[in-house]
């Protein structure tokens, strides 16, 4: 279902389109310093519509989109995640049309569109768990309950919040159901963890 446009289609997250967030605070949560996020709205566009998506609804802290963007890089280039979607099932981001999004730019001389892969609402979930699990350990539903995140419903809710202000896109099948009771987290996050004893200890 599930594509970033623009830049954001593969890759990790790029500043110009989070409003020049700084690198540190979403390129890796594993590295996040204690403060990142403490004063992170100063760094986000107030014109930027994914800082007017948080002021009008705030259900999620910013950390849970970045989150949802991160797990759909990771499912695509780390799981192997998503086929490129028939061109007529796609639908056009919020505020463009259809001809828009795939007319030639420049002048006269047609740039080669990137593929956008199709990644299915369960399998993002599915993605979010492998990626918390190796981000966070344990403590996954700890840290994404922290920021509204609880269910994989919530996943549902951040994915089409995005694709409504334009920074994802989805294909006409899609809906926001397809998220619903994937897992439950309580037991998705404890399933594969692991917990090592040195030797000699």
């Amino acid at each position: 279902m599930l594509k970033r446009r623009a830049v954001c289609l593969t890759g990790q997250p790029d500043a110009a389109a989070i409003g020049g967030l700084p690198a540190r605070c979403y390129t890796s949560p594993s590295s996040f310093p204690s403060s990142c996020f403490e004063d992170v709205m100063s760094h986000v566009d107030p014109a930027h519509p994914l800082s007017q998506l948080l002021q009008r609804d705030q259900r999620y802290k910013l950390d849970a989109y970045l989150f949802v963007l991160e797990s759909l890089a990771f499912g695509q280039e780390n799981l192997g995640m998503g086929a490129e979607p028939p061109a007529e099932e796609l639908e056009a981001a919020a505020g463009t049309s259809t001809e828009a999004a795939t007319r030639p730019r420049g002048k006269g001389r047609a740039k080669r569109r990137q593929a956008e892969r199709h990644v299915s609402g369960q399998e993002l979930c599915e993605a979010a768990r492998h990626y918390a699990l190796q981000q966070y350990g344990f403590m996954a539903p700890t840290v994404l309950g922290s920021w509204g995140v609880r269910r994989t419903n919530d996943f549902g809710e951040i994915v089409f919040s995005m694709i409504e202000i334009g920074q994802m896109r989805k294909t006409r099948r899609d809906k926001r159901e397809d998220f619903n009771d994937i897992y439950e987290f309580s037991d998705a996050f404890s399933r594969d963890v692991a917990f090592v004893v040195p030797e000699g200890a």
